[in-house]
């Protein structure tokens, strides 16, 4: 059971594969950006579920790079990977990003303050046969041929889908990734992120492809 470092983020949902890049300036996080790179912890970006402490009133940058904001209760599943520090600017904030490798359950919060610490057990999909993996690639394969028709006029989209890393992808890790390129509400990215078929989630991403249709291109 891996241990992560948890930072929620409300609407933040995010797919193994998927790297997630943030602006870090409140003092709790940045600590906590610095131990997880000295402890070599996982970091994990996660959606909230409620507000446990609201922030008094605005404040002025000043005063929230010195002082702790809203904390809030964060969702049960969520991605967790290494985090990378990418720059330290001179008023201490940072910019950092968060290589997504694992999705996890949350276990046992082992640490509160500064910052949360869980023990979690990892969320795996439902094993496939034979027969269900040429499924699940025949399934691929129709979103990726959507996709190329849909962005037709788009030629860095049409470049990105042709090439070698799109269309060698295993289709378990696809039906992440290519979550991660559609604009959907939290909710809907959170409810993709729980699911543990792979098939059932290419099935809800090419739905949604075809009723969004041409506003992806």
């Amino acid at each position: 059971m891996p241990d992560v470092a948890l930072f929620p983020i409300p609407s933040s949902v995010n797919f193994p594969g998927v790297p997630c890049s943030l602006h870090v300036f409140e003092p709790r996080y940045r600590q906590m950006v610095r131990h997880c790179i000295d402890q070599n912890l996982l970091m994990g970006v996660c959606h909230t579920e409620k507000v446990l402490h609201r922030k008094d009133r605005e404040q002025t940058v000043e005063e929230a790079l010195n002082s702790n904001q809203t904390t809030y209760k964060p969702q049960g599943i969520f991605s967790a990977g290494p985090v990378e520090l990418l720059e330290e600017l001179e008023d201490g904030r940072m910019l950092i990003q968060v290589d997504n490798t694992i999705r996890l359950k949350l276990g046992e919060e082992k640490q509160t303050l500064p910052f949360g610490i869980w023990a979690c057990e990892e969320l795996l999909d439902e094993a496939l046969d034979e027969t269900g993996e040429l499924t699940l690639q025949q399934s691929q394969s129709k979103i990726l041929q959507r996709l190329l028709a849909v962005t037709h006029g788009n030629e860095d989209a049409q470049d990105m889908l042709n090439s070698v890393h799109w269309q060698a992808m295993p289709a378990q890790t696809f039906s992440f990734a290519v979550a991660g390129l559609l604009g959907m509400p939290p909710e809907t990215s959170q409810a993709l992120l729980e699911m543990t078929s792979a098939q059932v989630r290419l099935d809800t991403v090419l739905e949604m492809i075809n009723t969004m249709g041409t506003a992806l291109s």
